[in-house]
């Protein structure tokens, strides 16, 4: 069958299921809310604890990267961010979710060359690049700004 790109085009436009783009993004407004709305209670319950105002969202990040790293482990993060969409790329669950994934995927093939090897795959390049792009902006803000 050899057909053209307008054709395939048409075809393909056919047979592709449908996106329910508002639902989609009715459980990602929810979702990405309720997540936030548990860090912000998060946050409040370390400052009744005795946290101070600086160190109460630091805590709030590490114990979101934790919970998230042990759904991810336990694989129940799959399932929700399934339901959820977009809602789970809060940027800190997102990026736990990213740094675990891969490690589990690889642990078969043993903690250095399956999960040491490959757990910064994804979230490599965004440390390394949000680090270079921070030392850039310090030199030109230390040379010309200050």
């Amino acid at each position: 069958m050899n057909i053209g790109n307008k054709e395939y085009k048409k075809y393909v436009e056919a047979h592709a299921q449908k996106s329910p783009c508002l639902r989609n993004c009715v459980h990602a407004f929810l979702s990405g809310g309720a997540i936030c709305c548990a860090a912000q209670g998060l946050t409040q319950l370390y400052k009744c604890l005795g946290a101070t105002e600086s160190l109460a969202p630091s805590i709030t990040s590490i114990t979101l990267i934790f919970i998230t790293a042990l759904l991810t482990g336990i694989g129940i993060f799959d399932n929700i961010a399934k339901w959820a969409g977009a809602g789970t790329l809060v940027p800190i669950t997102g990026f736990a979710n990213s740094v675990v994934s891969p490690a589990l995927d690889n642990k078969a093939e043993g903690w250095v060359m399956g999960v040491g090897a490959k757990i910064f795959t994804v979230a490599g390049p965004v440390i390394l690049y949000g680090t270079l792009a921070g030392a850039v902006y310090g030199v030109i803000y230390a040379l010309f700004i200050r």
